[in-house]
């Protein structure tokens, strides 16, 4: 870019002919072009789509992504505040540029994120930043391969490391969010290079800080991002996440964990940030609640045992809470779509928090068993009080499941879940709740999940637990008692079956081992070699024949 007089602003005066700001753009010197955009400014302001095209083929991307280095200082030459304005005007015309949705998907524009981003990490004018996010919201929008473009390197670091310093309730916080969701909604891990799966995990790191960091509503904003992002199963993202050089990302969740867990807040922010811990240990596994993440200047930082039994005693109180929801939607009130709905959604938090609550349950047994990473800190006492909390909470999900049992209800997502976690907890624990469980037990093998046609699901969830019992003959007894023996065995020939279910083989030995201790036991007790035995033969026969074909 030449010494000419830096530009002078534009004004909100009369577009002068549109002829004549293009013959200036396409004049062959700089001051010609130049010229050409303070007239451009105003042409994009009247919003007609058609001749800001006609601007922007006329000027060039070239000449535009010159004038924005030119303001950055990466070309010699120029003032300190002549670079300034040439920064302003760059700006300012792209942005006015990209409000027509052709030019802001033109590879050219697009082409420009990376510098519009370093111009928003060095320029002080908020006025240039809030035009730059306006800008960068516009070529977001537009196109696949704009959205994309900020997955480029460094690119989102640039971008929302400012956002902390952004005075609250500010225009350029509520551009930055704005920009932020848009990306968080229309990029997908899916097929991304590693490259890009880098700047999406840099996303999440921005994220994680401001989240950590950050005590205004901004706060929850980036919670409900980081929940959205990290809540997609077996993304790509979630190992570029693993293999990130920084740990500094896990320990800003760990805090705005804390701080949400700590304070008064409505309910559905604490569930959000549930899920977020349960994301985050499905990513990192189990281990990272207990992991001892030192936190820089924070004063909320709190020790890993109490970390665990925050999230833990948060858990609880929300299960206990939906669960009494639930059972008076489905058995109380009156029947209606909006209840309908409700219920659904209810059915889905909960589910959320009895998969975090399962993941307690193998961090603690890994605890318990000495399995647990180094890393590991959870002390004895805290074991004993996470294992008296879960025993607590697993016997209000066993009166849910009485509640249904009494109103005759056996068919439900939310029960087969409520089955899964009793489940997970008596295979680590097969004695606790017993005299609950026995009574259940026949009522908990009848239950379908909503898209099953027979039980089955409830039936592999209790064989952990049923494998276990089995070796005394009182467990033989209990499960005698009802014909539950029939049901296992129903459910080990449906994981044999070519095109039936899924196998699953760990489901299918713990089936095993508990026939095999019912027929050792059965001198105590009545039993007949029933028609369901052939059955069964004839499964593991045909089963075992698909091995050596």
């Amino acid at each position: 870019m030449d010494s000419s007089p830096a530009p002078a602003a534009p004004t909100e005066a009369t577009a002068p002919p549109l002829e004549d700001c293009l013959r200036l753009l396409r004049g062959e010197r700089d001051e010609q072009k130049l010229a050409g955009l303070l007239i451009a400014a105003n042409v994009c302001r009247a919003g007609d789509a058609a001749a800001v095209a006609q601007v922007y083929r006329a000027v060039g991307p070239r000449f535009l992504r010159r004038l924005l280095n030119t303001g950055l200082g990466k070309v010699e030459g120029g003032k300190e505040e002549e670079r300034e304005a040439y920064l302003r005007l760059a700006v300012t015309v792209l942005a006015g540029l990209a409000r027509a949705p052709e030019v802001a998907a033109d590879a050219g524009v697009v082409s420009t994120v990376p510098l519009i981003a370093e111009v928003v990490s060095k320029s002080p004018d908020l006025t240039i930043t809030e035009e730059c996010f306006e800008l960068l919201s516009l070529v977001a929008i537009a196109s696949e391969d704009g959205a994309y473009k900020f997955c480029e390197p460094g690119v989102m670091d640039m971008l929302f490391s400012q956002i902390s310093n952004f005075p609250d309730g500010s225009r350029c916080l509520e551009l930055s969010t704005h920009l932020l969701q848009l990306l968080v909604h229309k990029l997908r891990a899916d097929n991304m290079s590693v490259e890009k799966l880098q700047g999406m995990a840099s996303m999440v790191a921005s994220l994680a800080m401001l989240f950590g960091v950050l005590h205004t509503a901004f706060k929850f904003e980036s919670l409900h991002m980081l929940a959205t992002l990290l809540s997609q199963k077996e993304s790509p993202l979630h190992d570029a996440l693993r293999s990130m050089p920084s740990a500094i990302w896990k320990s800003h969740i760990r805090g705005g964990i804390i701080d949400v867990l700590q304070n008064r807040v409505v309910s559905s922010e604490k569930l959000q940030a549930l899920l977020l811990a349960e994301c985050m240990m499905s990513i990192l596994g189990e281990n990272w609640l207990s992991e001892d993440h030192k936190i820089l200047d924070n004063k909320n930082a709190i020790s890993v045992d109490k970390f665990v039994l925050l999230v833990l005693q948060s858990a609880r109180v929300e299960v206990a809470v939906l669960l009494n929801e639930l059972a008076f939607s489905k058995y109380e009130s009156s029947k209606s779509s909006q209840i309908d709905d409700a219920i659904i959604q209810k059915q889905r938090n909960l589910a959320i928090l009895f998969s975090l609550m399962e993941r307690i349950i193998k961090m603690i047994s890994d605890a318990s068993s000495g399995e647990g990473e180094p890393s590991q800190t959870i002390c004895e006492k805290t074991i004993m009080q996470v294992i008296t909390g879960l025993n607590e909470t697993i016997s209000l999900v066993l009166d849910f499941l009485q509640d249904a049992k009494d109103h005759g209800q056996r068919k439900g997502d939310d029960l087969l879940a409520a089955v899964r976690i009793v489940g997970s907890y008596l295979a680590e624990a097969p004695y606790a709740c017993q005299e609950k469980t026995g009574h259940l037990l026949e009522f908990i093998f009848s239950i379908e999940g909503q898209d099953e046609s027979s039980p089955f699901y409830s039936v592999r969830f209790m064989l952990p637990m049923l494998s276990q019992i089995t070796t005394t003959a009182d467990g033989c007894r209990t499960l005698v008692s009802f014909g539950g023996y029939k049901a296992v065995i129903d459910c080990l020939i449906k994981m044999t079956e070519e095109n039936g279910m899924m196998i699953d083989d760990g489901s299918m030995f713990l089936a095993c081992d508990t026939i095999i201790n019912i027929m050792s036991n059965r001198k105590n007790y009545p039993i007949q070699m029933e028609p369901c035995f052939i059955h069964l033969l004839q499964a593991l026969t045909t089963w075992a024949g698909t091995f050596c074909s």
